[in-house]
């Protein structure tokens, strides 16, 4: 590793939880870096993220996510498209409605492509389903970013994101925590998200995990689209078939419809929620007391980080291959100590699918 890349990770001051950073000094950035990168076992260390300047030219890049129904990818957006601006480059973002939209999102990849972008960041909709795209678009030189979710491409130049297992695992921890071995059972409800999603299949991973040895029994997991009704619909029927449940776990989605359900059946302490993942809804539900906890991801900054990467591969700069920021718990014990500032978009942000 050269030296500059050193600099990059290493000795910048990294924001505390507590700082406030606006668009233009949201650096340097606590992170962590995985190698050897893309290594599903890699070894984690700490680094402090900052990007460029500026880039060199006004390079076209393209940005594909699932969806933009919930208010987590709200954040991503505003995460790639802030940063897209302070780069000086151009964004055009494209999403493909839902999880269910591969064949859809593969389409607007290739659309992209043909439209002369120079470098594709990707939120996939599966795992493994667009290696096929991402060998195509590789082969013509444009290089792939890989955003939040993960894929299994060998492909890509580097990713965004944090570790889902970590995300899963914080939670199930958090519950473990509360509910030992040797405590009386608790029963949890838990909806991972839409199956066969790489970020679903490894927050179930580390959720399930984390759980083990403990006194919390989790009911048959509840898989599907990240869409309010649907997730609703599931709460619903798992609340019908188990009375007893102790705490619903999943998605931010999830615990964000739920608060209407427990309010209305008078749950409220007898029933509380946790998502593995932070949304503005989310971040308002802990402050007013509805739902327990969630850790936070930093979902714009992982936009950033993947912007300042394209524009890094573009430009034949060093880059961190394989990194996102630090993950940590907010519940009732800190949430009036963390700055939303990085973790959530701002307050009444609208969606930008074009920066020119």
């Amino acid at each position: 590793m050269r030296n500059s890349l050193k600099l990059l990770a290493g000795t910048a001051l990294a924001l505390t939880l507590s700082g406030q950073a606006i668009a233009g000094d949201w650096f340097p950035y606590n992170a962590q870096q995985v190698q050897p990168a893309f290594a599903a076992d890699g070894q984690t260390s700490e680094v402090s993220y900052t990007p460029l300047a500026k880039a060199s030219k006004s390079w076209d890049i393209c940005v594909s996510f699932p969806h933009m129904k919930d208010a987590y990818w709200l954040g991503v957006d505003y995460g790639v498209a802030d940063e897209a601006k302070r780069l000086g480059v151009k964004m055009n973002l494209v999403e493909a409605g839902g999880y269910t939209g591969l064949t859809k999102q593969i389409s607007q990849i290739e659309d992209c492509v043909a439209n002369g972008a120079d470098a594709v960041v990707i939120g996939a909709i599966s795992y493994d389903g667009l290696n096929n795209l991402v060998s195509e678009i590789t082969k013509k030189g444009v290089p792939v970013i890989d955003v939040v979710n993960g894929m299994s491409s060998k492909d890509i130049s580097a990713k965004s994101l944090v570790s889902f297992y970590t995300m899963g695992f914080e939670t199930g921890a958090y519950l473990a925590k509360k509910h030992p071995s040797g405590s009386d059972p608790v029963k949890v409800g838990w909806f991972p998200g839409p199956a066969g999603a790489g970020w679903v299949e490894a927050a179930h991973k580390g959720f399930m995990e984390a759980v083990k040895g403990s006194a919390v029994v989790v009911l048959e997991p509840k898989f599907g689209d990240t869409g309010k009704e649907a997730q609703l619909k599931l709460v619903e029927d798992v609340l019908q078939s188990n009375p007893d449940v102790r705490y619903l776990a999943g998605t931010a989605v999830t615990a964000e419809a739920a608060q209407g359900v427990i309010r209305e059946r008078g749950l409220k302490g007898k029933v509380d929620l946790l998502a593995f993942y932070m949304t503005p809804g989310v971040y308002t539900g802990i402050k007013r007391g509805f739902i327990l906890a969630a850790p936070a991801d930093s979902m714009v900054i992982q936009g950033r980080i993947a912007i300042d990467q394209a524009v890094r591969v573009l430009e034949k700069k060093d880059y961190i291959k394989h990194v996102g920021p630090k993950i940590f718990v907010v519940d009732p014990s800190n949430i009036n100590d963390v700055s939303q500032t990085n973790i959530l978009p701002p307050d009444g942000y609208k969606p930008v699918f074009n920066v020119k």
